[in-house]
Formats: C-alpha cells, sequence, structure tokens
C-alpha cells in the first residue's frame, strides 16, 4: 500500500570477553588502521584500515574524511610499500606531526607502531598490521555506537552521521534518501504480552532489518523506541520507495512467534529524498517522519511518499 504527496582520551583496552577473543584469534588478517584519540565529536575511538594512498582530509571523498575545519581539504597521504607505512602532508595549511614534530611538505615519514600523527587538531594513533588494540578498539566503538537491543545503530549514531551523509551527497551529487519506520500498536503488544513480548519484537525487527534488508553502504538506526531510520545513500525517491514497501511487507509476513503465541506486527512508513533546496539535515528528516506520521493517521502498515 502506497500513498505519494508531492511537495516541491586515549584508553587502554583489555581484552577479556569471549567473542572479543575470537576476533584476535584472526588479528594477523587486520590492516594496519588509524585510530582517533582526539577529534571532534562523534569521531574519537573511530578507526580506518589503511591502503596505500588513503588521504587524511576535510573532503567527503577523503578515505579517511573528519569533519573538522582545522584540516586542510587534502591533508596527508598515508602509503603503503613492501608491508612499510609511510605518511607525507601534502602541503597542508595546519601542519601534519609525527610524535610531535612538524613533517616538510611531500617529505614521506615511515610510521611505526603506536606513533601518534597530528593533522590540525586532530591526533591519530597509527596502529600496524595485526595489532591487538585495533581489534578492541573497534569492537568496543561498534558497541558504543550500536543499540543494545535491536544491533541497529544508535540514536546518537545516526545523528552523528546524518549531516556528513548529507555533505557527501551534495558534494559527489549522488541522491540521497531517507526511509523513516515506526512499530504499529506497539503498546498493545507491550500490554498483551509484556515487556519481554516486546523486546523480543524489537530484536527480531533489527535482526531481520539488519541482516536482510539493507545493503553495505546503508545506514540503519534506532530512533527511539520503536522508530527507527534507515539512510540510503545515492539511492533515489522511486528505489526507495520500493526499498520501503519492500520492507513493510516483509515485517507484515514474518511470524513473530514468542512463548507460542504469534504476535502480529505492522509498521507505519514514510519516505524522502534531499532536494536542490534542502540547506540542513534536519529538512529532510522531517518531511520523511511527516510521511512516516501521514501513514499513521491514514490507517497504518502503509508507505507514504513526500518528495
Amino acid at each position: 500500500m502506497v500513498s505519494q504527496e508531492d511537495n516541491s582520551e586515549e584508553k587502554t583496552i583489555v581484552a577479556s570477553d569471549t567473542n572479543l577473543k575470537k576476533q584476535i584469534s584472526g588479528q594477523d588478517t587486520t590492516a594496519p588502521v588509524l585510530v582517533v584519540l582526539i577529534g571532534p565529536s562523534g569521531y574519537q575511538g573511530k578507526q580506518w584500515p589503511l591502503g596505500h594512498g588513503s588521504v587524511i582530509g576535510r573532503a567527503v571523498e577523503s578515505a579517511i574524511f573528519v569533519d573538522d575545519r582545522s584540516l586542510s581539504r587534502s591533508h596527508a597521504r598515508l602509503d603503503i610499500v613492501d608491508g612499510h607505512v609511510s605518511i607525507v602532508d601534502l602541503g597542508s595549511t595546519n601542519r601534519t606531526q609525527v610524535n610531535g614534530q612538524n613533517l616538510p611538505p611531500m617529505a614521506p615519514c615511515s610510521l611505526k607502531n603506536n606513533d601518534q600523527i597530528k593533522t590540525g587538531n586532530v591526533i591519530f594513533k597509527y596502529l600496524e598490521c595485526g595489532n591487538i588494540e585495533a581489534v578492541a578498539n573497534q569492537a568496543l566503538f561498534d558497541k558504543a555506537s550500536r543499540d543494545a537491543l535491536t544491533g541497529a545503530h544508535s540514536k546518537g549514531a545516526f545523528l552523528e552521521r546524518g549531516p556528513e551523509v548529507m555533505k557527501r551527497s551534495e558534494v559527489l551529487n549522488e541522491p540521497l534518501s531517507l526511509i523513516v519506520f515506526d512499530l504499529d500498536h506497539f503498546k498493545k503488544i507491550n500490554d498483551t504480552h509484556g515487556h519481554p513480548g516486546g523486546d523480543f519484537v524489537l530484536r527480531e525487527l533489527g535482526r531481520i532489518i539488519g541482516q536482510k534488508m539493507i545493503r553495505s553502504n546503508d545506514f540503519f538506526a534506532r530512533y527511539g523506541g520503536e522508530e527507527f531510520v534507515l539512510m540510503l545513500s545515492g539511492t533515489n525517491l522511486k528505489v526507495a520507495g520500493e526499498i520501503a514497501e519492500r520492507i513493510r511487507t516483509t515485517i507484515q509476513n514474518n511470524q513473530f512467534i514468542f512463548e507460542n503465541k504469534t504476535i502480529p506486527v505492522t509498521i507505519s512508513v514514510g519516505v524522502s529524498t534531499k532536494t536542490s533546496t534542502d540547506t540542513d539535515w534536519e529538512q529532510l528528516f522531517e518531511r520523511a517522519d511527516k510521511a512516516m506520521y501521514q501513514s499513521k493517521q491514514s490507517g497504518r502498515n502503509k508507505v507514504t511518499i513526500i518528495s
């Protein structure tokens, strides 16, 4: 059912968890990484695997993109030759330092494990290939940015990612669409089956969407309570609408069985896409959220699209 409306600080990490130990057992295959020690809100602890020619910069097309005005658009480059990693300052305005020493522009500097790299006001730590800390750090960062119950990204992670994705869409001239959906009559589910039943539905929905319904570059998050969002980079409104309808029908047809009882579950969905007149991220979100509420007000279990 689709209706449409046109509307023109660094921390020591101790690895003790069983699952983490399993990840660490395969550490020899992990790439060298850069980890943010000091940086803008939302970036601390974030890490990037390094490839030859990885550029650190403020340009959204940079392999290591950090949205901070102290960085040049293309600030420094990481090169890998015969397994050895070096960094080159690309003539940046605020210089590049390694362990407190300024690098001359375009002069490669070899990196060693645990070296600290300062680009503008952002400080990274370099961890060599197979470093245990890289595996542990990534696990902790992922845990901090995920909703524990559903496995989706957290609201905080979504609010941090939104402006970044918006900017990337503008610079690369790519479409960007957003799906917002909410579980129908969720209070009734809790009242009938108790909060364990409600938690089961949320957990199962997160599993279905996270494992079966999203693509590698999609960003799926729990916005709050029973409301979820899905950012679709490089996706126009028509395709986003098709994805939304596929999600709606999949949830409607899935059997949610809790304590031998089937719980009927449906969702109300809103879809919108970035327009040429959008000046900030919130405008896109507000349209998709408005569309979702229209689906609820017009009978629930449907998709409403606002262009």
